[in-house]
């Protein structure tokens, strides 16, 4: 089959090509929140890309390996998939040492994810999601840290507390709600627990329909469905409805959020209708919601998934998480102006003029010694035409090297930001690149 030439040079749908600078965006985008989790005492692991399929079919994503995932059969006829989250895999990794870890574990990671769905605005099929999970704590304070720092890492780019909100739910509250409040069956509970999910993608008279046609009539005509839309549109947690105050969980939900508006994490708050998709979570979630009219969605969260890690035929641990996708992430940055100007990591260019290579690389050498980041042209252009080069590619300094700069030990610096010029030593140069 053949290609036009624009076909080929184009990607894989729902992919990027990082070139230099996007790459740049990237690595200061995950250098700050390395910094963030770093600060709460969090430790960088990886795993494989690959991973046998059971690993993600083991509980609540049977739906993601069939429908969205790039699942295969290798060479030695085994299942295989490509990660689609790392949730799984960590959990894994934590079984195989279960009893040799020492907890709690702080743990995070930045992995590549692949998944098989209809690419959109801050949703490829290639991404990159970070994810932070601490095990071992069973109580609310592990709550409390993980969205203590998905507030910290937005203020670690200078967001502004009223630019997003952290919504936050127990999934025990609302299993107490649908099976004993409403009095659904466990099928009808699970079916309308997912409903809930993709309630912010439909429209309301669309979402109460649906749910109408879940119930059956005796339900309908005892006024379940007002019911349950009754507590979804609660907006604090002292408001509920009937005796669902009196729920422990509401009790965990009323001292979480008061931890963190003692804390200074001010614009978190209670919303019902947050379900998470995964059927692992067994208490609270919390996703991270952009406020801009333009682009109002969540965009990352996690929770509270304790049971995890046992499915692989060890003692539980106790699990809060959280995942971001740096394509939502870097919609936000860009949307709140929160992206500072990038420069090349090169700090000078050395500019060549005559037959000097070899007598140069004393100086090239020297110069990389003292840390600064150079480039070489090895053109043999015209001095003009190599600095031109140096100004597209944003170098901010070249320096010129010819015959009489290695015999006199003397060399023109170049700003090429203000077009300064001057005469310096080595070690002139190095403190002058260095300092800026």
């Amino acid at each position: 089959m053949k290609c036009k030439m624009s076909e080929k040079t184009q990607g894989y749908k729902g992919t990027r090509d990082f070139y230099p600078e996007d790459k740049r965006l990237q690595k200061w985008m995950f250098s700050v929140i390395r910094q963030v989790v770093e600060k709460f005492g969090y430790e960088e692991y990886d795993a494989p890309m690959l991973e046998n399929t059971e690993v993600f079919t083991l509980k609540g994503s049977d739906e993601i390996v069939s429908e969205q995932s790039y699942t295969f059969t290798d060479r030695g006829d085994r299942s295989v998939t490509i990660r689609t989250e790392m949730t799984p895999s960590v959990s894994r990794m934590v079984a195989a040492r279960r009893q040799e870890l020492a907890y709690p574990l702080r743990w995070y990671s930045m992995p590549n994810l692949w998944r098989y769905e209809r690419p959109q605005r801050g949703r490829l099929r290639e991404f990159w999601q970070p994810n932070v999970d601490i095990f071992g704590i069973a109580g609310i304070e592990g709550d409390f840290e993980i969205i203590q720092i998905a507030d910290a890492i937005l203020q670690g780019f200078k967001a502004k507390r009223d630019s997003y909100k952290i919504r936050i739910n127990s999934r025990k509250l609302m299993d107490a709600v649908l099976n004993d409040y409403i009095g659904l069956s466990a099928v009808e509970a699970d079916t309308i627990r997912r409903l809930i999910d993709k309630r912010a993608k439909m429209s309301e008279p669309e979402f109460v329909a649906e749910l109408g046609a879940v119930m059956n009539p005796t339900q309908r005509e005892d006024g379940s469905p007002e019911k349950l839309l009754a507590v979804l549109d609660t907006k604090e947690v002292k408001d509920l409805p009937g005796g669902l105050k009196d729920y422990p969980s509401v009790k965990e939900l009323e001292k979480l959020l008061k931890m963190l508006a003692d804390a200074g994490v001010s614009n978190a708050m209670f919303d019902p209708s947050i379900m998470r998709g995964f059927d692992y979570y067994t208490d609270i979630v919390f996703e991270v919601f952009d406020e801009s009219p333009d682009n109002n969605r969540s965009m990352y969260g996690g929770g509270r998934y304790d049971g995890l890690v046992g499915l692989f035929g060890v003692e539980p641990v106790p699990t809060v998480g959280l995942a971001l996708g740096d394509v939502t992430l870097e919609n936000f940055l860009r949307d709140n102006n929160l992206i500072p100007s990038l420069k090349t990591e090169t700090q000078l260019c050395i500019a060549l003029v005559g037959d000097v290579f070899d007598g140069a690389q004393k100086v090239v050498s020297k110069l990389r010694e003292e840390g600064v980041c150079v480039a070489v042209d090895m053109t043999n252009r015209k001095l003009g035409k190599q600095i031109e080069t140096a100004v597209k590619k944003g170098i901010p300094y070249l320096l010129v090297i010819g015959d009489e700069e290695l015999k006199t030990d003397r060399y023109k610096l170049k700003d090429l930001r203000s077009s300064e010029e001057k005469e310096c030593s080595l070690e002139r140069i190095v403190s002058t690149v260095l300092s800026k």
